[in-house]
């Protein structure tokens, strides 16, 4: 019998579904508490109270001390080294090097980020499995639910799929050991929980908070484009799987993808902010000298529920060292390492921006000044702190990454709650946005739709960019500046094929200050395309499965 607990932190909004470690098995999940499968999935509180749970176990993939997606998905790209501390392991650098030998010590990166995903995944399969006992007031209620139930499944497997590319596939609540399914399996069980979300998510369903933190019929839209995007480019074919009863499963076409983002842009529900430094909190909020609080008068930030968001990860500033995963971790590592430059917050110093990338950028695009921190042009190297964050910095480069750094205080004290009182690592509530109007109109321009050039002359319209020919290669061109350091844009190599990727991150090899003393990174193009640009699968899952897991290739030591 599973047990489970819920620990609703804030305005009914998130909750948790307990779990802890089990060593005996590669997945991890285990369940406690008083309230069980025998009395609880009963009515539609009861499943709006595990779907919270459900969204709760999305939000621990990156409130968890984990590498995290979408750091990994930064490093791994052509935007930024690992970076880090200069006396810390080499862990980031195994993955931006894509060299196990970098670190032998470290081939358990992803351990956590494996058992938590797949906690994730048996929450959301825990409701589904019990969707038929539940007493549903109404079709529509039952669409919403078990519609974002789906999606947020698929989420969790998209973002597994593209790590990793050979995982087990689990559609059921259970709790056993595996073998890795085909990669085509796992996308057919993708595109179709996102094709019963956006048939059964009512179009006018309102959510009391906003829509932004919760998977919508849009949302839902806009991840099926991307999913097939990539799909066809990395695997080099139309989705599709053959099961051993003969059903064919996740058939999805181009026409399907571009309906899809063409239905999210003629809803009218959404647009471009007009000014692009607004999207991020760090471009957009101007502190306030000597005290607490941004000024009102100055700062511009659009907020968490702008126009341009379809789906963000919403986070509280409620984490603590107890088990109470709450607030955004991901921001901390980005944060420039142990410097305070209000705005701008200290943190790890992860994900440093490799000068290459910023040639991408024209001197006129807006877009480079609200998404880089460039350290001197913002006088931070002449503050009296500098050095001492310089010489404790690996992988130096004077280019940190500003749309997600954490948020700092004129008096230095952390913004990540109105009086500055809680600790920096452990309570940002920055939002990552995972899905923006500009990514839907690329990805329409990208699928052929006719209004392309009109798409592609509003993104370059706002960054004071004028009109390009609409091709392929402009197009991604234009991805790599719109969505930079927003975990894009190495899955945007790689859907071009890994010879295109290998050579990309190769070229962003260059001179880097490894605790003040220059240094160089440099990249093995045959390392990349051994990997396929997978991700290691952790070596002690694999031990814990009794071998029935196997390692990708490129990733053994």
């Amino acid at each position: 019998m599973n047990k489970f607990k819920f620990n609703i932190l804030t305005l009914g909004v998130v909750g948790a579904l307990g779990m802890s470690s089990c060593s005996e098995s590669f997945l991890d999940v285990s369940s406690k508490t008083e309230s069980s499968t025998e009395n609880f999935y009963k009515n539609e509180r009861d499943a709006m109270r595990a779907l919270i749970g459900c969204y709760d176990g999305w939000r621990q993939v990156s409130s968890n001390p984990g590498i995290g997606f979408y750091v990994a998905s930064t490093v791994m790209s052509d935007e930024c080294y690992g970076g880090t501390g200069n006396g810390d392991g080499f862990g980031y650098q195994v993955i931006d090097n894509f060299n196990p030998l970098r670190s032998p010590s470290d081939m358990t990166l992803y351990t956590t980020d494996w058992k938590v995903y797949y906690a994730g995944v048996y929450r959301c399969n825990e409701l589904l499995a019990h969707e038929e006992q539940i007493v549903w007031e109404s079709d529509a209620t039952r669409g919403l639910y078990i519609g974002q139930c789906r999606a947020l499944r698929a989420i969790l497997y998209f973002d597994m799929v593209r790590l990793w590319g050979n995982i087990p596939l689990f559609l059921e609540p259970v709790n056993e050991n595996r073998e890795q399914a085909d990669p085509a399996e796992v996308y057919a069980a993708i595109f179709e929980d996102l094709k019963y979300a956006i048939a059964n998510i009512p179009e006018s369903a309102k959510f009391a908070d906003g829509d932004s933190g919760y998977i919508t019929k849009y949302a839902a839209e806009a991840l099926l484009a991307r999913a097939y995007l990539y799909y066809t480019g990395y695997y080099n074919q139309e989705p599709g799987f053959t099961n051993e009863a003969g059903e064919t499963l996740g058939v999805v076409t181009k026409a399907d993808a571009l309906a899809a983002v063409e239905d999210i842009i003629g809803s009218g529900k959404y647009g471009l902010v007009s000014d692009f430094k607004n999207l991020w909190p760090a471009s957009s909020l101007v502190p306030i000298p000597d005290n607490v609080g941004w000024d009102t008068e100055k700062s511009t930030y659009a907020g968490d529920e702008n126009q341009e968001i379809i789906l963000a990860q919403r986070f509280t500033p409620t984490q603590d060292y107890d088990g109470n995963n709450d607030s955004n971790r991901w921001l901390v590592m980005i944060g420039m390492r142990s410097l305070n430059a209000s705005p701008y917050g200290k943190g790890w110093g992860a994900c440093t921006v490799c000068p290459s990338y910023l040639k991408k950028f024209s001197p006129t695009d807006s877009r480079l000044a609200a998404s880089v921190i460039d350290m001197a042009g913002e006088g931070i190297t002449a503050s009296d702190d500098f050095n001492g964050s310089y010489v404790d910095w690996r992988e130096y480069t004077g280019y940190t990454i500003k749309k997600y750094s954490p948020l700092v205080y004129g008096n230095g004290l952390p913004g990540t709650n109105s009086d500055g009182t809680a600790g920096f690592q452990e309570c940002n509530a920055n939002q990552w946005v995972i899905v923006r109007y500009a990514d839907v109109l690329l990805m329409a321009a990208e699928l052929g739709s006719a209004n392309a050039s009109d798409y592609m002359h509003q993104i370059r319209s706002r960054a004071g960019l004028a009109d390009v020919a609409v091709n392929q290669q402009n197009i991604m061109d234009e991805r790599a500046r719109e969505l930079a350091f927003e975990g894009h844009r190495y899955w945007d190599l790689l859907r071009q094929g890994i010879d295109v990727a290998a050579d990309a991150i190769a070229a962003s090899g260059g001179t880097v200050y490894n605790g003040g003393l220059e240094s160089s990174v440099s990249y093995d193009k045959n390392l990349i395309i051994a990997t396929k640009g997978l991700s290691q699968i952790p070596e002690d899952q694999i031990t814990l499965s009794n071998g029935v897991l196997k390692q990708n290739p490129g990733w053994s030591r």
